[in-house]
């Protein structure tokens, strides 16, 4: 099997020891935390994820964090390797300047972006951006998008008239170089086309692996029909500790901080969704049950009781959490985008607990190079 690529997940709505609000769906100005997200928290835990080994941090979109393209921009003067993957929604951003920001993104960075693209799934929140389209609307619009900026990355002089998107004469001055990888994430047919096009990773949340081979099977199919092969990421949070007993007791110590009152407040929302991801994101749990929320052998659905989009955790011991990361990986999945309570703290729990257990099995080696035995530190000149 390929070795493993793992991501970690920077809190631009800020950072607690409980689960902050927010996410996919969530209400603008809802979301807060005890650590404020600012440029020196964030840098803490960018230069942890890169000394632990992970390649990249997702930065997520909405009316709830911060912007990720000036929070990774201020990021990579404080970072040397760690990639920033990066989410924006086409909606908002023409294709020509998009490009261009991508472009400049990767010359000043040295390389070190990443795009997430998100469609976006609710309209409420697209409306207050500007955006009126429906939801098939938008997917469509995200495929013309992709095939203009995917063009302009190739060098090409672009007249587009399309339903949704025009431009003319569009040409980048400067070609990024490498161009960034795509990443995108959807669960309706329409989403699935749009991956299957113009998309280099393919990224779901973190459903039990019988749904995830599924979703493999179904977005492989699409891209062969396209001559195209896609890679498969996942998208989970992580409670990994010595003994698999330390670990759910963790889970249950941030269940228990959950107030009901706002559950049921979370759920009603995002009962609404127009997204079928959060749906099946919510089938997990039930829509707010809080009872038997272990979903799959150490996949636990409690995060998704008050928080948006991605909604499971990986929960146990470090060699249980290697188990079912290498479950996943043996249906297809290659890459990891994980995130913590609190993110700091846990990329310790992670770095120092399961990569090694996962490095043992040649599943996963350091970026930077190998560590030295007496420290478990990469040597400077291998960075």
């Amino acid at each position: 099997m390929s070795a493993l690529t793992f991501h970690w997940f920077l809190p631009t709505t800020g950072d607690s020891r409980h689960v902050v609000g927010g996410g996919h769906g969530s209400t603008p100005g809802i979301a807060a935390g005890d650590r404020p997200a600012s440029v020196e928290y964030l840098g803490q835990i960018a230069r942890t994820a890169e000394q632990l080994g992970f390649v990249g941090a997702l930065t997520p979109t909405g009316g709830w964090c911060e912007d990720a393209w000036v929070t990774t921009a201020m990021l990579t003067q404080v970072t040397d390797r760690l990639k920033f993957l990066v989410a924006f929604r086409p909606g908002q951003i023409g294709p020509t300047l998009s490009a261009q920001m991508a472009a400049t993104f990767q010359r000043q960075s040295h390389g070190r972006l990443l795009l997430n693209v998100v469609t976006g799934g609710e309209s409420a929140e697209q409306r207050a951006y500007g955006d009126f389209l429906d939801k098939d609307q938008r997917y469509a619009r995200t495929g013309e998008f992709l095939d203009i900026v995917r063009r302009l990355w190739a060098g090409e002089t672009v007249d587009h008239h399309g339903e949704h998107l025009r431009v003319e004469g569009a040409r980048l001055s400067r070609l990024p170089e490498p161009a960034p990888r795509i990443y995108f994430g959807g669960s309706s047919a329409a989403a699935g086309e749009v991956a299957a096009r113009y998309t280099d990773v393919y990224l779901t949340w973190g459903e039990p692996p019988q749904q995830v081979k599924q979703k493999i099977d179904w977005v492989r199919s699409l891209a062969a029909a396209h001559g195209r092969r896609v890679r498969f990421g996942i998208r989970l949070h992580t409670i990994s500790r010595d003994t698999s007993a330390q670990a759910w007791a963790e889970a249950e110590r941030l269940l228990k901080a959950m107030d009901p009152a706002r559950i049921r407040e979370v759920q009603q929302g995002l009962a609404a969704s127009e997204s079928e991801g959060q749906r099946r994101m919510r089938e997990l749990h039930r829509g707010g049950d809080t009872g038997d929320l272990e979903v799959y052998p150490n996949l636990w659905a409690g995060i998704g009781l008050v928080r948006g989009g991605a909604g499971t955790a990986l929960v146990g011991s470090h060699t249980e959490v290697a188990d079912l990361i290498e479950e996943y990986h043996r249906l297809g999945i290659e890459e990891f985008v994980l995130s913590g309570v609190p993110h700091l703290e846990e990329a310790y729990w992670f770095g120092e607990g399961v990569l090694p257990v996962l490095e043992k099995r040649g599943l996963w080696r350091h970026p930077a190079g190998p560590r030295t035995v007496e420290t478990g530190i990469v040597p400077f000149a291998a960075r």
